[in-house]
C-alpha cells in the first residue's frame, strides 16, 4: 500500500499489515491460535522466522486491502460469533492504524481445540 503526500510517499508492506491483523486476531475471544492455509504452507511457516504472518494472507488489490485469516477456535464457543468478532477486531485495528479502509476480512476456521481445564 502506497500513499503519496506533498513531502514524499508512505509505503506499508503486507507484512506490516499482517502483524497488525495477527495481534487483533490473537486478542479476540475464542481464538486459540493461527493455522496454516495448507500442509505445504505449514512446513514453510515452520521455517519462517516471522511467526506473526502465520495463518494470515494480505492482498493489496488497487487501493483495497483484503485479509484472509486461518484460525483455530476454542471448542464450545459459537463459531459464527467468534468469526464475526475476529472480522470486526481486525478491520477496526488495521483501519485505525493505517487510516485506510479494509475491503474484506475473510475468516477460515481450520480447527477446534479443547483447552485443558487446570
Amino acid at each position: 500500500m502506497t500513499e503519496k503526500t506533498s513531502l514524499g510517499k508512505i509505503e506499508v508492506s503486507p507484512t506490516a499489515i499482517a502483524n497488525l491483523a495477527s495481534r487483533a486476531v490473537l486478542e479476540s475471544y475464542g481464538v486459540v491460535g493461527m493455522s496454516s492455509r495448507s500442509l505445504g504452507s505449514g512446513l514453510a511457516d515452520l521455517l519462517r522466522r516471522d511467526l506473526h504472518k502465520r495463518g494470515i494472507e494480505v492482498r493489496l488489490e488497487g487501493d483495497e486491502i483484503i485479509i484472509d485469516l486461518y484460525v483455530i477456535i476454542e471448542y464450545g464457543t459459537r463459531i459464527s460469533a467468534v468469526a464475526r468478532n475476529i472480522m470486526s477486531n481486525v478491520k477496526f485495528s488495521v483501519e485505525k492504524s493505517l487510516g485506510v479502509p479494509v475491503a474484506e476480512v475473510n475468516v477460515h476456521v481450520r480447527g477446534l481445540r479443547v483447552s485443558s481445564e487446570d
